[in-house]
């Protein structure tokens, strides 16, 4: 079994090794002579785009020759630096746009990294095809490369529902109950195995065992094999299959070798094994005498250089002996890589990243810089001196303590609130926020931090009551709506015809007759023939195996098929799509639903067509879906923003709330459980990534009790809070009772007040229903499906009507005569039909056909 990058064959052979073509020599490190002439004509001008740097943000963007690690603490400018750095490396003419490898961790990044080099060197960038994800940058190399794994270069991105349908197949295949071992815990196995860098042949023997009676290994295998039939790849495939290319193709890798002259990473703290492994490649090419073809030791290895907690054995394999002692220099090949991140903000272990792969630059790159920025352009004195304490508790951190130069006596310290429980908190930070939006603060400059997604749903409730926006971040994304699914479903099959996994999924949709039984019989004849399922759909339909009918319709799928594959290159994509929406009929399924989604639906299939409209062909609208997935917000509505802490990173706000800081919760218990000392020093990461979210103003709250699963449960408080100093920290004085909770301690228990009704809720929420009510709101205070309802306890005249636990109730009496007769015939929603046997007021003795004697409303029934 191979499982490592000792057997890579790399260029620097000894005798014997196939001849070499010449190549053209290389531009100078200072670019060419008209380059050079420019830059000494300018030589007394210092460029626009440097100005306003300060002198470490200066130094990072002028160091570009050997390895650089720009250590970028929580706003201080990062993106900045990233940016002016590649606009600096055009400008001086040291590298053409094509020649730079610019990788971010998301699209959104990307997008915005081109803007400003735009704004910096003008259109140039449009000429920087190697600036992405690593992920797109994986799809652009796999499509260029395809035939060498086996692919063809049109080749199909499957999703997460995509790839969970496959493995569910598999696991029936295998005869195994698929309820026993979910194929959604498997897939989330292989994604696991391909973030470590790990082929089925690489996988431990422990983990292989752990799946399905010892078959996980037998499932990968046959995984993978049937994503080479569908000619498919997964996400973890964009980066697993061009390692794969590298490895066997060392010329291939060379020629990218040559290719890259700057490389330059952002988020490096965040790379799984697999990125760095393909990062390595890219970045470093051991000499033949560091390679050890037995396995045994490579001499001249550093200790640890493999990242610990991975099975993979990575580039860090190869010995650093043969590193020249010049500073970034392998085999005489200078290495012009910037890494930018930050160690203290790795917070995502639970998906794999590493944050060794940070805290080993220097050994990966002897001789590198390090370049550290600290000066924060965010946040106050304060919020900076609580985090920096907080961080400090980490062991595994390279060090560094932000600071600002903006010192103002009126900032105000981060603020610890203790609350009963979870509903008070709810309750107290609602009214903080009300009370900062009385002061013209506005909501969108506020969010609410949460460890577990469970603690959302008590604030929304609250906001709820109290009429405040909010947003939650992380909800549904338009692309994973059922309409949207079945439309590109549609599309992909149309510029895929090998995706079976698409074909499944509209074969039925609308409903055309064509059952389990039929798509079984496709499925069969297809494996039993290794074709893909709509070229076997064309072959049944030739034959008597199918009924007539289930003939008839698949006829008209394979024809339909067949003429929007015949328009692909002829037709509008966007003209396109819609013919296939109306001709499959799936647009006219929507208009004859009648239920209330429908109309919403149609509106989300046009909004779909509209945002193709950007794209050039149906093909790259495709891949642009595979690779985002973008989160709709309404950035127009003033509104606080919910979100967990791990999804806050990269956002600011003017004020931020931190809610169930208690052991257990935060640090998570899951995380201490399975990763010990490492998990803390994460989850503290997570703390320290959520005070520096805050500009001005940061409240943490912590609660005695809180409902987790349905059950309350007592909690003490998180060990992070003795981990804050006292200087940069107060603890918030509780200046009023909240829903008659007292002030000593926590608190009175909300069992211990006389009257749990009385008129004491002081919330400026029911302050303001106070102001404003009129005669109308006193004597009918609401309705419910037009009946009155009343409340106890907030009248001068005492209860009105019956209540139960201080529950709204149907108002029962009526001086009013009935509009029913005794003997009518009614008919009421839950008990069905009946005769009305007796009238007291407005109430009804009715005997019921089927539920026998009641008595109900007169508001309640119908007369038949």
């Amino acid at each position: 079994m191979s499982n490592s990058f000792d057997d890579i064959p790399f260029f620097d052979e000894e005798p014997g090794e196939a001849p070499r073509k010449p190549q053209a020599p290389a531009p100078a490190a200072g670019g060419g002579i008209a380059a050079r002439a420019m830059a000494a004509r300018d030589s007394g001008k210092r460029p626009d785009y440097l100005a306003g740097l300060n002198p470490e943000q200066t130094e990072a963007v002028e160091t570009l020759e050997g390895p650089v690690l720009v250590l970028a603490g929580a706003g201080t400018g990062k993106t900045r630096v990233l940016t002016t750095r590649i606009a600096h490396i055009l400008s001086t003419g040291r590298a053409f746009p094509s020649q730079i490898l610019a990788v971010t961790f998301t699209n959104k990044a990307a997008r915005e990294m081109k803007e400003r080099i735009a704004l910096l060197v003008g259109g140039a960038v449009e000429g920087m095809p190697w600036l992405g994800t690593f992920h797109s940058i994986g799809v652009k190399l796999l499509r260029r490369h395809a035939e060498l794994v086996n692919l063809r270069s049109d080749f199909t991105i499957l999703d997460t529902d995509d790839v969970v349908r496959l493995v569910k197949q598999l696991i029936q295949a295998e005869g195994l109950d698929d309820k026993r071992w979910p194929a959604k815990q498997f897939a989330g196995m292989i994604d696991t195995w391909k973030n470590k860098g790990l082929g089925p042949a690489d996988i431990p023997e422990g983990d292989a065992r752990a799946f399905a009676n010892g078959k996980g290994r037998e499932l990968y295998v046959a995984y993978q094999a049937r994503l080479m039939t569908l000619n498919a790849c997964d996400f973890g495939d964009l980066l697993m299959h061009p390692i794969a290319i590298f490895r066997k193709n060392p010329d291939l890798l060379k020629e990218y070798h040559q290719r890259f002259r700057y490389i330059l990473v952002d988020e490096y703290q965040d790379t799984n094994t697999a990125q760095y492994m393909w990062l390595r490649l890219l970045a470093q090419r051991p000499s033949r005498k560091s390679i050890s073809p037995l396995g045994g030791e490579v001499p001249g290895r550093a200790e640890g250089d493999i990242p610990s907690g991975t099975g993979a054995r990575t580039p860090a394999s190869v010995g650093s002996s043969d590193i020249s002692p010049t500073r970034g220099e392998i085999m005489g090949t200078t290495i012009n890589i910037c890494c930018v991140g930050d160690d203290d903000q790795s917070i995502y272990g639970w998906r794999g990243a590493e944050v060794d792969n940070i805290l080993r630059f220097e050994k990966d790159f002897p001789g590198a810089k390090v370049i550290k920025l600290e000066r924060n352009y965010r946040s106050t004195e304060h919020i900076l001196g609580a985090a920096a304490h907080l961080i400090a508790h980490n062991e595994g951190r390279l060090g560094k303590t932000l600071f600002t130069d903006r010192v103002d006596p009126e900032d105000v310290k981060v603020q610890v609130h203790a609350s009963w429980d979870s509903e008070e908190e709810a309750r107290a930070i609602g009214e903080e926020i009300e009370a900062l939006q009385r002061k013209q603060h506005n909501l969108n400059d506020m969010a609410i931090l949460v460890r577990a997604s469970f603690q959302m749903r008590e604030f929304e409730d609250r906001f709820v009551t109290l009429g405040l926006n909010y947003r939650v971040i992380g909800g549904p994304r338009f692309y994973e709506r059922l309409e949207i699914r079945d439309a590109m479903a549609y599309f992909r099959l149309v510029a895929q015809p090998a995706d079976d996994l698409a074909f499944e999924r509209i074969i039925n949709t609308p409903k055309r007759g064509l059952g389990d039984t039929t798509v079984r019989s496709l499925h069969d004849y297809a494996r039993a023939r290794d074709i893909p399922m709509l070229a076997a759909a064309a072959d049944i339909i030739e034959t008597d195996e199918l009924k007539p009918k289930a003939r008839k319709a698949l006829f008209d799928v394979v024809h339909s098929f067949r003429n929007w594959q015949q328009r692909l290159e002829t037709t509008p994509h966007t003209e396109l799509a819609e013919q296939i929406l109306e001709e499959s009929g799936y647009t006219d399924m929507w208009k004859a639903d009648k239920t209330a989604e429908a109309p919403g639906r149609l509106e989300n299939l046009k909004e779909l067509i509209r945002s193709m409209e950007s794209f050039e062909s149906l093909r790259g609208f495709l891949e642009h879906v595979a690779l985002v997935m973008d989160a709709e917000q309404n950035e127009d509505l003033d509104a606080v923003s919910i979100m967990t802490l791990h999804s806050a990173k990269g956002l600011e706000f003017d004020t931020v709330f931190l809610p169930g800081w208690e052991e257990g919760l935060f640090p998570h218990q899951r995380s201490l459980d399975e990763s010990g000392r490492a998990g803390l020093e994460e989850e503290r990461r997570l703390a320290y990534v959520g005070i520096t979210r805050a500009k001005r103003r940061c409240h943490i709250w912590f609660v005695s009790n809180r409902r987790i699963h349905g059950l309350w449960q007592s909690t003490i408080p998180s060990r992070f809070l003795d981990e804050l100093p006292d200087t940069h920290v107060e603890v918030a004085e509780v200046e009023q009772s909240y829903g008659g909770y007292g002030r000593g301690g926590y608190g009175q228990s909300r069992f211990d007040k006389a009257d749990p009704f009385a008129n004491s809720y002081s919330t400026p929420g029911w302050k303001r229903a106070q102001a404003n009510k009129t005669e109308a709101t006193r004597d009918n205070w609401g309705t419910r499906s037009g009946h009155a309802v009343e409340r106890i306890g907030y009248g001068e005249s005492g209860p009105k009507g019956r209540t139960i636990e201080g529950e709204l109730v149907a108002k029962s009496t009526s001086t009013e005569p009935s509009r029913f007769q005794m003997g009518d015939r009614v008919f009421h929603l839950k008990f069905g039909n009946g005769n009305i046997t007796g009238i007291e007021g407005n109430k009804l003795t009715i005997d019921f056909d089927r539920a026998g004697q009641k008595r109900v409303l007169d508001g309640f029934v119908e007369r038949v």
